[in-house]
């Protein structure tokens, strides 16, 4: 339907653009297309993806223990039990642990802080899982935690912010060594480099 020659979207479809718009790295333009594309898809297909958003909805919680998300709890990894619990990576958030597995170089536990403390956007430490961490260094026996926030200046602020907290708790803090390119975020790093940051970590005060 036209009304001065201004093309009026369908509300259905209009409210599907508005959606999809809201997504990270979505914008209107990208919305609309993907909109469209589910509008041609075979309705069992668009049924197929509907009820998975709404079964990621139902059953995916955090993991009590490293609050990575997960469908049972603990959660694989910290219910295996080759896992070094000793250890434990700290990332901003769960992609990241992903990309960390993808290297098959780090055998311990993880800790998924789900953001990093950001003051203009209003995220405290007190809004991350830092505290969880605290207690966890306090109560696990862990010997040694490896701060592995993006290379950027909220990921930098917040591993300072940790370190400070950890310190008085006397646990070994180590860093991924330099190579990862700073403004870079951890789950888009390949494999090799992220081996190799793991491997040459270093250690904090």
């Amino acid at each position: 339907m036209y009304q001065r020659g201004v093309v009026i979207t369908a509300e259905p479809v209009a409210r599907l653009i508005d959606e999809l718009n809201k997504l990270p790295g979505i914008g209107p333009r990208s919305a609309r297309r993907l909109a469209y594309f589910v509008l041609r898809l075979p309705e069992a297909q668009a049924r197929a993806l509907a009820e998975a958003i709404l079964e990621v909805k139902e059953k995916i919680i955090l993991c009590s223990i490293c609050f990575n998300v997960t469908d049972r709890d603990p959660c694989p990894i910290c219910s295996a039990p080759e896992r070094d619990a000793r250890v434990v990576c700290v990332v901003e958030e769960p992609l990241d642990v992903e990309a960390i597995e993808r290297t098959r170089a780090f055998h311990g536990r993880y800790h998924v802080l789900h953001g990093a403390v950001s003051p203009l956007n209003g995220i405290g430490p007190e809004d991350l899982k830092i505290e969880e961490l605290l207690r966890r260094v306090r109560s696990e026996g862990i010997e040694e935690v490896i701060l592995a926030t993006n290379p950027n200046q909220l990921g930098e602020a917040t591993a300072h912010y940790i370190l400070q907290q950890l310190q008085p708790l006397g646990v070994q803090v180590t860093k991924l060594a330099s190579g990862l390119p700073m403004g870079g975020d951890v789950e888009f790093m390949d494999e090799v480099t992220l081996s190799q940051a793991l491997a040459n970590r270093r250690r904090l005060g």
